[in-house]
């Protein structure tokens, strides 16, 4: 059987796309638990460092859930269908490297979902994005009604929900979506750019860091100075910390093992 998922690793950068685009890479439940399977194994490989998702051809991220799939669904399959989605895109979050959305085209929906649980989104000049669902008679049910308005305030992901408004990349750049908006030729580079980047870092750092930012935006100030303590002393004893100071008196680069 083919698979819905292509990955690869490259310099620890893991590479992760949907590859149904002549369906505008839905998700039907087969891809949801392909690409499950394959969050798990990067959940627990130290060699990747960071990861760059994006979806096959130049129409598409994601156009969300594969309606065709859904509609021959029973309701307790629907249940189904939704909970494995929330699942994939809350280990997506909870992983403990920097994600980064390489947005390609549409994004809509479970799609605009899946690049709201990375943490950056990068699109092209073509790029769509929405919360389409109620013009379906549904609601976000994967984490949008949550994770927009963190990004964009109450008021304006309540008017794109209850208006299933579609946004340009432009627009969505301005309110912060996106980190950045390129040609399309550059958007692999530009991509590539952020994670080598990032990957030249301490990795324990880098995963306390993230923990420290994500568990601190949901809530109070001196809670959030807390967990960023307790986020800084998980270092102190790491031969990370010990590499970077003597790479800096050698003035050579550190060399990083993740302990």
């Amino acid at each position: 059987m083919s698979s819905n998922i292509k990955y690869i690793i490259e310099y620890n950068i893991g590479y992760v796309s949907v590859n149904r685009p002549e369906v505008l890479n839905c998700f039907d439940y087969k891809t949801l638990t392909e690409l499950q399977e394959i969050i798990d194994m990067i959940h627990i490989n130290q060699d990747i460092k960071t990861v760059i998702f994006t979806g096959e051809g130049t129409k598409a991220f994601s156009a969300g859930i594969d309606l065709k799939e859904r509609k021959s669904l029973s309701e307790e399959k629907v249940r189904r269908n939704v909970k494995a989605i929330r699942e994939l895109f809350n280990s997506i979050a909870d992983l403990p490297i920097p994600t980064i959305a390489a947005v390609n085209g549409y994004a809509l929906g479970g799609g605009f979902e899946w690049l709201l649980s990375c943490d950056f989104a990068i699109a092209v000049e073509e790029a769509m994005v929405g919360l389409t669902e109620t013009s379906w008679a549904i609601t976000p049910g994967a984490g949008g009604t949550q994770r927009l308005p963190r990004i964009i305030g109450a008021a304006k992901a309540k008017e794109l929900i209850f208006t299933a408004k579609k946004l340009t990349a432009s627009e969505a750049l301005d309110l912060g979506i996106f980190l950045t908006v390129v040609p399309r030729p550059q958007l692999k580079s530009t991509c590539e750019a952020l994670a080598t980047d990032i990957v030249q870092n301490g990795p324990v750092a880098l995963a306390q860091a993230k923990y420290a930012i994500d568990q601190g935006m949901n809530t109070d100030l001196q809670t959030g100075l807390a967990i960023e303590s307790k986020s800084y002393e998980l270092t102190i004893p790491t031969q990370d910390r010990i590499e970077a100071l003597n790479a800096f008196s050698e003035r050579r680069p550190s060399q990083f093992k993740g302990c």
